[in-house]
């Protein structure tokens, strides 16, 4: 059992993923900017307040060295500092002062201290079940080193940056939302044009394959798309009506044979008749079933070809040689209508199907001969108009077609004369097979017509280009 394909993912879904994430990241680092910058305005905050409070025990230090008058100046020492721990330890006294019966000795004393109060020089440490931001530094006053400890507790700081996170993030994660959604909708109405593309394309049926898109009304990002469509419709409708055309003249080429077998065949047993009679019908209508017979083995190799069903056998051919079997092969109906056939041109040597290519130049030769008036000249002129290709040009003199039927010559069961009851004309896909066996060569054909002549120009490949595209 084959795999089952998943569908692609929405360009609506694919772009607002994108958006998402986009928004997510930009959100989130917009976070933690802020959430840093508060943190460090906090650190600010403490280290000004520690540098000032240090300050302040250092001036009460350098007033006098009696211990009993520094405590009670050290204890004086800050005013107006909530949540504010300071303790001085010297030389000469383990623990001179400690505030609020706070004893950082055990765990600050494997800190070490700082010249300066700054926001890099700042310690954290916990003690009690607090947290503490704090500064130590060092102060010589009259031969005794103080090593001071000041100290915020950060318990404040701590609950309301928890908060503010919350919150923040709260705010954040409702702005994504909000933006997506807002997002979403930009998308939707972004894509009001495709939709409406979408319906336009939805409307045209196969009985109005001439409508086209308006290029002119669609946005800028969907005008290659509408002229791509528009494209198509082209091609389609000109499939379209060929097919139409080729039903039709299919039924009309062979109601024709199909209408004389019929007529005839009534018309012969309407009454008893004589043997001969019965042998001419049986004659007649041979000759139609073999017409119907080729019509139908035409069609059907038009059919293999269309659907690359014949492949050419390539060989090299001498068209000098391959044109002058052909005048033999066309001499005696030449010579009833008296038309002289002439070759023209140096030798050229191709890649090619002896057999397709022979169909082709007969089909092309029969038609020559057909329309040409007694007593005129068909030329045939090879020629090479450069290193890589050779033209086969046949001329006939001839009525003149007119411009609009050259570019139809080559349509099935096209004919110029729009009657279409001139049995000697075929059943009108000669040129068809003969343009589908010079494709298939690589080459082109085309038909002209002015001052009386008509003539049809093949141009294919020489030897060495037509190895060169089997090779690819």
């Amino acid at each position: 059992m084959p795999p089952r394909k998943t569908r692609p993912i929405s360009l609506t879904l694919r772009v607002l993923l994108f958006v998402s994430i986009a928004i997510g990241l930009s959100l989130f680092l917009t976070a933690s900017l802020v959430m840093s910058s508060v943190k460090q305005h906090f650190i600010e905050q403490d280290s000004a307040e520690l540098h000032v409070i240090t300050q302040s025990i250092v001036s009460v230090l350098k007033q006098s060295n009696d211990r009993v008058q520094l405590q009670n100046a050290l204890s004086r020492a800050v005013s107006g500092h909530h949540s504010v721990y300071y303790q001085v330890e010297s030389n000469q006294t383990p623990l001179l002062y400690h505030s609020n019966n706070t004893d950082f000795t055990q765990t600050t004393e494997s800190l070490k201290p700082s010249q300066s109060i700054d926001a890099d020089s700042l310690r954290i440490w916990k003690s009690d079940g607090k947290t503490y931001r704090g500064a130590i530094t060092t102060a010589a006053e009259k031969g005794v080193i103080y090593r001071i400890t000041a100290a915020v507790d950060m318990g404040f700081h701590l609950q309301f940056l928890d908060e503010f996170r919350k919150k923040l993030w709260l705010i954040m994660l409702g702005s994504g939302i909000a933006t997506v959604f807002i997002t979403w909708l930009g998308i939707r109405q972004g894509h009001l044009p495709l939709r409406g593309l979408s319906n336009s394309m939805r409307e045209i049926e196969t009985n109005h394959l001439n409508v086209r898109i308006d290029t002119t009304a669609v946005p800028i990002e969907l005008l290659e798309l509408a002229q791509s469509f528009n494209h198509m419709l082209g091609r389609l409708e000109e499939g379209f009506e060929r097919l139409s055309h080729f039903s039709s003249d299919i039924a009309h080429e062979l109601r024709t044979p199909l209408t004389n077998l019929i007529t005839q065949t009534q018309v012969t047993l309407s009454k008893t008749r004589e043997s001969d009679t019965y042998r001419e019908l049986i004659y007649s209508n041979l000759e139609e079933l073999e017409r119907l017979t080729k019509m139908v083995s035409d069609m059907l190799w038009l059919a293999k070809c269309d659907n690359n069903l014949i492949k050419p056998v390539l060989e090299p051919l001498d068209l000098t040689l391959e044109l002058s079997e052909l005048f033999d092969f066309f001499e005696a109906l030449a010579e009833e209508k008296h038309i002289v056939l002439l070759l023209e041109g140096p030798p050229a040597n191709i890649m090619g199907d002896r057999s397709l290519l022979r169909r082709a130049l007969s089909n092309l030769l029969s038609n020559a001969i057909r329309h040409t008036p007694h007593g005129e000249t068909i030329i045939v002129k090879l020629e090479t108009p450069d290193n890589y290709r050779v033209s086969i040009t046949i001329i006939n003199p001839g009525i003149n077609i007119p411009r609009e039927h050259l570019s139809r010559l080559f349509d099935r069961f096209y004919r110029v004369d729009p009657s279409r009851q001139q049995q000697s004309e075929g059943a009108g896909l000669g040129l068809a097979i003969t343009k589908s066996i010079i494709e298939s060569h690589g080459g082109s054909i085309c038909a002209h017509s002015d001052n009386h002549t008509v003539s049809f120009c093949i141009v294919l490949p020489l030897q060495n280009e037509s190895r060169k595209s089997s090779m690819l």
